[in-house]
């Protein structure tokens, strides 16, 4: 197989046009259940809709038969940030596990697009090769594999590159720098000792590296003091000035990361199903009355 270098995205103050390198570019209301149509239709430039990046159609979840995702409707185009918002027990972790093909997670009704096609039926492994990937709330620690190898291993499989450890190195060692971490990162055992800030960053290096097309943040700021969470959300992005079409879900409890990162898109999950839908200002005012004024 031919050897292909792998060069870390330029910052955007420099970058010019060019060919694209492999790392390239009311209170007291009930709550309304809300459908795709109620987020919008864009249009493309001869005026068709855009077929979103990733959709979910009436999307059902079980876990060991309890149904907790109960018909959950979202699209995400290109270049879009979705925050997912809601409470302990909504059903927000369930709903990215069952996103990324997790088996324990039963898919009992409803499709998973992904530019337009149905990969509800696909294995874990096949979405992320696709460009689908899940940065998770508790990473796995596994001891013996150095981050390093684990990212060219991780490479190898999504994109068919297999890359030398030295070519592979110089690239993480660029991107280390553009999120803060420590050169010694890369040689340490993957999520061995670290602490939660760090785990969080490996996810977003993760991600730097594998280029997905879509991302799913699965709770990225638990556990974050407000240091670390400034940190995560300038790393998060740091890969979408690299990546300007990536699309991502970030899911979470609280406004907070909302401050460091402002979504396009904010949905709220009560109970398995969203219940409102809006942009940031959606945010500050769940901040502000909390979740009881959506329950119905």
């Amino acid at each position: 197989m031919e050897t292909i270098r792998l060069r870390a995205p330029p910052h955007p103050r420099d970058r010019r046009e060019g060919p694209r390198t492999l790392a390239g570019p009311a209170p007291g209301r009930r709550p309304r259940y809300f459908s795709y149509a109620d987020s919008g239709n864009r249009l493309d430039p001869v005026g068709a809709p855009e077929t979103p990046l990733f959709e979910l159609q009436d999307l059902h979840v079980a876990v060991a038969g309890v149904d907790i995702v109960r018909g959950v409707d979202l699209a995400v185009r290109r270049g879009e940030v979705h925050a997912l918002m809601g409470p302990n027990g909504s059903g927000k972790s369930t709903l990215a596990n069952a996103i990324l093909g997790n088996p324990d997670f039963q898919v009992t009704r409803g499709r998973i697009l992904f530019k337009g096609e149905d990969v509800t039926a696909w294995p874990t492994d096949v979405r992320g090769k696709a460009g689908m990937f899940l940065a998770f709330q508790y990473p796995e620690e596994i001891p013996g594999v150095p981050v390093v190898q684990f990212l060219r291993q991780a490479l190898s499989a999504r994109k068919g590159i297999d890359l030398s450890v030295l070519e592979l190195r110089v690239t993480i060692m660029e991107w280390m720098a553009r999120l803060g971490m420590d050169p010694s990162f890369g040689d340490r055992y993957l999520n061995e000792g670290f602490s939660g800030g760090e785990k969080k960053r490996n996810e977003i290096l993760q991600m730097a590296i594998l280029e997905p097309e879509v991302a799913v943040l699965d709770e990225t700021d638990s556990g974050l003091d407000i240091d670390a969470l400034r940190i995560v959300a300038r790393g998060i992005q740091e890969v979408r000035s690299a990546r300007p079409e990536l699309g991502v879900l970030l899911i979470t409890h609280y406004q907070r990361i909302l401050d460091e990162l402002t979504p396009d898109r904010v949905h709220i999950l009560i109970d398995g199903r969203i219940v409102d839908s809006g942009g940031p200002e959606l945010a500050r005012r769940l901040e502000e009355e909390g979740y009881q004024s959506w329950r119905s």
